[in-house]
């Protein structure tokens, strides 16, 4: 389940897209990685490690130390359900008003 587009000015992403895509990541049935995490969604580390803190804070994401893999929770899920609806409902208001 994708419901994150990657802007093609990657600088100007807000902190729910930004969000949204690192739980994107890790909905993978395996887990992902840190590193993983880092190269797709275009961090830096250090912008990496806050988020990852902030989501876990939120039990959005968990870290499974024995296989050193982030995945994201049911909570995350739900999130990025709803995530996901807002956008498709933010896409028809800007086509209704364009028109």
């Amino acid at each position: 389940m994708s419901v994150c587009f990657i802007s093609a000015d990657m600088k100007h992403r807000s902190r729910l897209e930004i969000i949204s895509l690192i739980l994107d990541i890790a909905t993978r049935k395996d887990g992902v990685t840190q590193k993983k995490i880092l190269y797709r969604a275009y961090l830096s580390y250090q912008h990496l490690k806050e988020y990852l803190s902030l989501l876990q804070e939120n039990g959005l994401i968990k870290f499974q130390e024995e296989a050193r893999v982030y995945r994201t929770t049911e909570k995350g899920m739900h999130f990025l359900n709803l995530y996901g609806r807002l956008n498709d409902v933010v896409a028809l208001t800007n086509n209704i008003i364009v028109r």
